[in-house]
């Protein structure tokens, strides 16, 4: 029996989800089909740009995400503060961007004469798509309908794409954010189509490690690095990118097993900073989609009624 999204996705809770989405039987996303000897490489630049797309749209940051051959992950955030900071005419502008208007949404853009019920139903239609655009639900919606109808269209068929609903887990706390990161950066070096992150194609972390090397702040359309939480802070993800840059050398030097030790820093790493251990984190980064909640023991507590849930069948993170 499916979980109703409602007891997956709390914004309460928290604004941090882990997403994965995978094709309905044999069909590929992308990747190589050695039974019909056919390519299908190029689906991989849809799918990133296409994401990329949403992102500056939806007030939903992107975290991380990795293509992989026949599913992908996004590890997402929700910006509801943003999507309600917007003004009545910029919620329209990028509900539009993806979107044909209504005919009741074009006369009030050219302010033409309307009446208060067309006023009222303006402002409604306004609120719903504000909600919309701070939704998960929404922001996979206009993903996946995109790429299914596009793979259907070039595959010359019809049918479902992808196998059913997304899969989603809250990630309840910075250690379960960090490792669900890490897992969704490893993705190719632990299918061995890649041998080190820079060399990860279509993933955020070679995106992020290519916008170090050209001296950008941050990688476009990619929610940015923070450093360690503080008030004053900008908005961002509440890691540095050094260290979390060190954090997916080593976990995937630790996975792999084929290479041995970690890497020196100068610095005060990630795993020390968020107090994890090296084993448990390990058994965190090759577990994390067997539950749909992820974090402490604490936080997995704290969250569970704003799931609507009472039992604890969750990822616990030490």
């Amino acid at each position: 029996m499916t979980t109703a999204r409602s007891q997956l996705i709390s914004v309460e809770a928290t604004p941090y989800y882990h997403c994965v989405s995978r094709c309905v039987r044999r069909s590929f996303l992308c990747g190589y089909d050695e039974l019909t000897q056919t390519s299908y490489e190029h689906r991989r630049a849809w799918v990133e740009k296409r994401l990329k797309r949403i992102a500056n749209v939806f007030c939903v940051d992107v975290c991380a995400y990795a293509i992989m051959s026949n599913h992908y992950h996004v590890v997402l955030h929700i910006n509801k503060d943003q999507a309600y900071r917007l003004s009545n005419h910029e919620v329209i502008e990028r509900w539009l961007a993806l979107h044909r208007p209504p005919v009741l949404i074009q006369r009030f853009l050219k302010n033409e004469g309307l009446s208060e019920a067309e006023q009222n139903a303006c402002l409604t239609i306004i609120q719903t798509w504000r909600e919309r655009l701070c939704s998960i639900s929404w922001f996979m919606r206009l993903l996946n309908q995109f790429i299914a109808s596009e793979a259907n269209r070039e595959d010359n068929c019809t049918g479902h794409f992808w196998e059913g609903r997304f899969k989603s887990q809250a990630l309840l706390d910075e250690k379960a954010l960090a490792a669900a990161m890490a897992y969704v950066d490893l993705n190719p070096i632990r299918a061995g189509i890649a041998t080190t992150p820079e060399t990860s194609n279509f993933t955020s972390v070679k995106a992020r490690i290519e916008s170090l090397q050209k001296d950008q702040i941050t990688a476009p359309s990619l929610f940015a690095f923070a450093g360690n939480p503080r008030k004053a802070m900008p908005e961002g993800l509440p890691f540095r990118l050094a260290d979390y840059l060190e954090l997916v050398d080593w976990t995937g030097r630790q996975i792999r097993g084929d290479r041995s030790g970690h890497i020196q820093s100068s610095q005060r790493s990630i795993l020390d900073r968020l107090g994890i251990k090296a084993d448990s984190w390990l058994d965190v980064c090759t577990r994390i989609e067997k539950c749909t909640l992820i974090g402490s023991a604490a936080a997995i507590q704290t969250a569970l009624p704003q799931f609507n849930r009472q039992r604890r069948t969750a990822l616990q993170i030490p």
